[in-house]
């Protein structure tokens, strides 16, 4: 599909109580709202954040200066687990074949989305997080594992098994699993993994795969950093 010149092509996802909006070129770029107007404001909002994520990728992304740069291209029916809070319906254009190029672009756009999550992380070490209204909200180490825990779903829905070691440190789990995630779309990418897996369920697509990673990491990446209270310890 040809893109509009000078618009940022999304997506909707819309839920009965949830709506995501994604940008199609940009995965991690994906915010929600209770509807399509609040789902577009949040991601407009969001873009300064996701610019300074892929600052130094040189890939090209420009913050837009107005709501209306974006153009809807597709609207998709939510589920469950729209509403429960993840986006989970992959556009149309994920089902297309990805090239080499792409390929690098999208290992880039990943290795961004870590490192924004690894400087946040850092930055909350030793500082308390803040908690709901209730005293919810998991502490820092339980993100990570969250994440670690997801990853390795995300990869099983690839088609691509991670190879377990007995690494406790949670810097080499991080980087273990990273490592899975960079060679299983690899192999995705070149067509080495079927579509369908043993059972004949449809496996997730190289684009939708790196859609869903991105989003994860950098939504609890932003999670940390609007949560750490400076200068307070546990």
């Amino acid at each position: 599909m040809a893109r509009a010149l000078n618009k940022i092509d999304v997506y909707l996802e819309i839920g009965k109580k949830r709506t995501f909006s994604g940008a199609i070129d940009w995965p991690g770029w994906c915010r929600s709202g209770r509807d399509e107007p609040s789902a577009l404001e949040a991601l407009f909002d969001y873009g300064p954040r996701y610019a300074r994520v892929l600052r130094a990728t040189r890939l090209g992304f420009q913050t837009p200066t107005h709501i209306s740069m974006f153009n809807v291209i597709e609207r998709l029916e939510g589920n469950a687990t729209t509403d429960f809070g993840a986006p989970d319906m992959a556009p149309s254009s994920d089902s297309e074949p990805v090239n080499s190029l792409e390929l690098q672009r999208s290992q880039r756009i990943l290795k961004a989305c870590w490192r924004t999550f690894d400087t946040n992380v850092k930055a909350a070490t030793g500082k308390a997080l803040r908690t709901g209204p209730r005293g919810g909200g998991r502490e820092l180490e339980g993100i990570i594992q969250h994440v670690l825990g997801s990853d390795t779903g995300y990869l099983s829905q690839l088609g691509w098994k991670l190879q377990q070691g007995d690494a406790v440190d949670l810097d080499k789990q991080l980087n273990r699993t990273r490592q899975g995630i960079l060679k299983g779309v690899t192999s995705s990418a070149r067509g080495e993994i079927a579509v369908r897996g043993p059972r004949g369920g449809l496996r997730w697509s190289p684009r939708y795969f790196v859609r869903r990673v991105a989003w994860h990491v950098l939504d609890h990446a932003w999670e940390i950093e609007d949560r750490v209270l400076s200068g307070e310890e546990d």
